[in-house]
């Protein structure tokens, strides 16, 4: 009981790093970027991956430890439904990594690059997906855990 405890404990400081990631990263991408805030997002982009790489660990050991059982998961379509929307939460914040990794090299090379307005607004836009898209994972979870659907 104390070990479910304290994975679902890591779980979820988890997945509330990873929202402030998300969040940190939503709110430096504005127009007119500098080199100290394109520095800033390679950091918070990293720490996105750091806390997404926990959730995944922590939600198997959750999934084979837990005292559900890995049958109550699989047999669960809110399961698979929250995994799916994982692995497009995941897909959806490569373009926006692959630009922090783009202007990060220009930055190095050229210390007064700034990426344009459209570059900004296009990784944003990829950003604003993965937050509105991650609203859903809670409700699946609910779904999950209270067996709704199932009768």
């Amino acid at each position: 009981m104390l070990q479910e405890a304290l994975l679902a404990w890591i779980h979820y400081l988890a997945i509330f790093l990873l929202v402030v990631a998300m969040t940190a990263q939503t709110v430096l991408l504005r127009p007119t970027l500098d080199a100290n805030t394109i520095r800033r997002l390679a950091i918070y982009d990293r720490l996105y991956l750091a806390a997404a790489i926990a959730v995944i660990i922590t939600g198997l050991l959750r999934l084979t430890l837990g005292p559900k059982g890995i049958a109550f998961y699989m047999s669960n379509p809110w399961f698979h439904a929250k995994m799916a929307f994982f692995i497009l939460i995941a897909l959806y914040s490569i373009p926006p990594t692959l630009a922090f990794i783009r202007w990060n090299k220009q930055l190095r090379i050229h210390p007064d690059y700034v990426p344009d307005d459209t570059q900004v607004r296009r990784a944003r836009r990829w950003v604003m997906v993965e937050v509105h898209l991650l609203i859903l994972l809670p409700l699946f979870a609910a779904l999950m855990a209270n067996g709704v659907g199932f009768d």
